[in-house]
């Protein structure tokens, strides 16, 4: 299988580190593909008409786009326990974690256009305002109400790859008034999955 993949991206990271803790890392052929709104990538339109990664291009050349979907189809893959768990409680726990840190990046990605990428000129404070509060919301959810130990699933490894994310854009941090976040984050982070999937430029 062929995955559109990106170094800086969180939620192609997401693809990456459940594949390596499911042992399906070798079954696929990751590559870098640059994305961005203002400059268009015409390998990544051909197989999404999003223009976005990660992108999952199976043997029969289904294009599966979004890292859920992505993820939700990797999982059913291999034999060990699942990572999105099956049903119950412990499923709706761990897509409402997942929920959290696609939400946080999505904020970051705003703030980070509002503060960075957009010219000064056009630039609009209040969103970025905005969406810095939604961030700090976020934050301290994960901190007071999260269940964020225990066996290995889908919630943390998005809210951990959204988390490394916001420290390798720079953008408004997590850590200061929330050692408990801190504390798992840092313990997340030497998992090997994540050592072997650094973010980069």
């Amino acid at each position: 299988m062929k995955l559109f993949s990106q170094t800086h991206s969180p939620f192609a990271r997401q693809v990456l580190v459940l594949a390596l803790e499911t042992g399906l890392a070798d079954r696929l052929e990751a590559t870098h593909h640059e994305t961005s709104p203002t400059s268009r990538n015409e390998a990544v339109f051909a197989v999404n008409p999003l223009g976005k990664v990660p992108v999952l291009v199976l043997d029969d050349g289904t294009a599966l786009f979004d890292s859920a979907v992505i993820c939700d189809y990797l999982d059913g893959l291999h034999g060990g326990t699942r990572v999105i768990p099956p049903s119950g409680r412990e499923r709706l726990v761990a897509l409402r974690l997942q929920a959290l840190g696609h939400g946080i990046t999505d904020a970051g990605s705003w703030v980070r256009q509002e503060s960075q990428r957009r010219p000064a000129e056009y630039r609009y404070p209040p969103m970025r305002e905005g969406q810095t509060g939604k961030l700090v919301a976020a934050y301290d959810f994960a901190e007071r109400e999260t269940v964020l130990d225990g066996p290995l699933h889908i919630g943390q490894i998005a809210l951990a790859c959204a988390l490394s994310w916001i420290e390798f854009r720079g953008l408004p941090g997590f850590r200061a008034g929330r050692a408990r976040l801190a504390r798992w984050y840092d313990r997340f982070s030497r998992r090997p999955s994540m050592l072997a999937t650094p973010m980069s430029d």
